[in-house]
């Protein structure tokens, strides 16, 4: 009898060593440093000149409303035109406002009390208003002339993003063979962490030495860089035809495909519900302030504390052999992460709190690794865009509305209710996920999935 092939032995640099893809992950990684650091340094400002809570839900609320109306358009987009321009010119985009971002920071003193930024600033302390505590109003400072034009950048930059975003998440299986696309999205989880690592902390340092307007600056400029290294991407594959009709069905047709793949349905809304009730990164700058007690480089760690948790975990992956349960590794990460919140949100030692967004990161990083792979393997390449944009409503609404969430609880209930109560949830949604999906219980290792029609 003759015995079984021996399977190939596994490459842990197998897309690292594709030219193209390379380039395309350097230049994206150091984009998305900034982008880490610019909103470490957003939320920071925010707080800073108002001292409010639902301020920082508010930051939340102008990313998450551009990621609602704009995803499934932007989905199609990616699905019909070149997704290298388009990222192109979203990053083009980005670098403008980010560069606009930097000069209002910087003359922040300048910009003149006039009525409609004074009408802006009412209307934001009001809101303000029906959330805080009574005891805190008197605290609320809505009276920065710059404040509401930063709201107005903030959303542009938000629109920029939202709109390359699935040419961005979509692009990567035309980079690497097939036989490298799981080890390409555990790297580019990987760079994604690295940079929400290095982001923030370098965020915090800048913020403390030069001002919020050096974040901006650095960012703009590398934005700029990734500009040049998409000048050297070249397609592996070529692109799938793009659909010939146009209609909300054909825009639709993303949300359809993951319908009716209950594996992908399931393991979203664990993501989306677990980020969304479990997330308290919004609260970082309230907890770096009120009960830490330690100064923006602190902040800026605790804002990288769950990426470098993600960066040994996502390391580790990639050097070991694709997991043999993904669904149940899933599940019990994210129940993992539920009760790593929990341990944060009663913590009032930096350590201990240092330690225990690290870990909810490592185990976020599980979540993040499995999806993805779900999604992309999954998916034929002439969906994937489509399909990308409703997996980045799933992704983005429980990032941003979770930041929403966390600020109005925050400032209602206080900020350790707000956190210990949503690490609860997350482990309620996981219990609840794992009785109505079984499937992902019983799925198979990710390197033998196949893209399904």
């Amino acid at each position: 009898m003759t015995a079984p092939a021996a399977s190939p032995a596994h490459d842990p640099y197998a897309a690292l060593r594709v030219p193209h893809y390379r380039a395309y992950l350097i230049g994206n990684s150091l984009a998305l440093l900034g982008r880490q650091a610019v909103l470490a340094a957003a939320t920071w400002q925010v707080y800073e000149w108002t001292r409010s809570a639902t301020a920082l839900g508010l930051v939340g609320a102008v990313n998450v409303l551009p990621l609602l109306a704009l995803s499934l358009p932007a989905g199609a987009i990616a699905d019909r035109h070149d997704r290298r321009r388009l990222i192109t010119l979203g990053t083009a985009v980005i670098a403008v406002v980010t560069a606009a971002l930097a000069g209002l920071a910087f003359w922040s003193r300048a910009v003149p009390d006039l009525a409609p930024l004074r009408w802006a600033n009412d209307g934001l302390r009001s809101i303000a208003l029906l959330f805080e505590r009574p005891t805190d109003a008197a605290a609320l400072r809505f009276d920065e002339p710059a404040l509401p034009l930063v709201f107005l950048l903030l959303l542009a930059l938000a629109c920029a993003r939202i709109l390359i975003w699935p040419a961005r998440a979509s692009i990567t299986p035309l980079l690497v063979p097939p036989t490298a696309m799981a080890n390409a999205i555990t790297w580019n989880t990987s760079a994604f962490e690295i940079a929400t690592v290095a982001g923030p902390a370098l965020g915090g340092i800048l913020i403390a030495t030069g001002g919020t307007s050096s974040v901006y600056a650095l960012s703009a400029g590398l934005e700029l860089v990734f500009l040049a290294a998409l000048g050297r991407v070249r397609y592996f594959q070529a692109p799938a035809p793009a659909p010939a009709r146009r209609s909300w069905r054909d825009m639709l047709a993303g949300a359809e495909f993951i319908w009716r793949r209950k594996v992908i349905l399931g393991a979203s809304s664990l993501d989306l519900f677990a980020v969304l009730l479990g997330g308290a990164t919004a609260l970082l700058p309230v907890f770096a302030d009120r009960i830490l007690h330690v100064g923006p480089v602190g902040f800026g760690w605790l804002r990288a504390a769950p990426s470098l948790g993600a960066i040994a975990m996502a390391l580790w992956i990639a050097h070991r052999p694709p997991l043999a349960r993904p669904g149940r590794a899933l599940l019990w990460s994210v129940a993992a992460f539920g009760a790593a919140t929990i341990a944060f949100g009663f913590s009032t030692s930096f350590w201990l709190s240092l330690v225990a967004l690290m870990l909810t990161g490592a185990f976020d990083n599980i979540s993040v690794v499995v999806r993805q792979s779900l999604v992309q393997l999954l998916t034929p390449d002439e969906l994937r865009g489509r399909v990308t944009a409703v997996n980045q409503i799933f992704i983005g609404s429980s990032n941003e509305i979770g930041a929403l969430r966390a600020g109005l609880s925050s400032a209602a209930l206080g900020p350790v209710a707000a956190v210990v109560w949503g690490g609860i949830g997350t482990l309620a949604v996981t219990a609840l996920i794992a009785r109505t999906v079984p499937a992902l219980r019983s799925l198979p290792p990710l390197h033998t999935l196949q893209p399904e029609k």
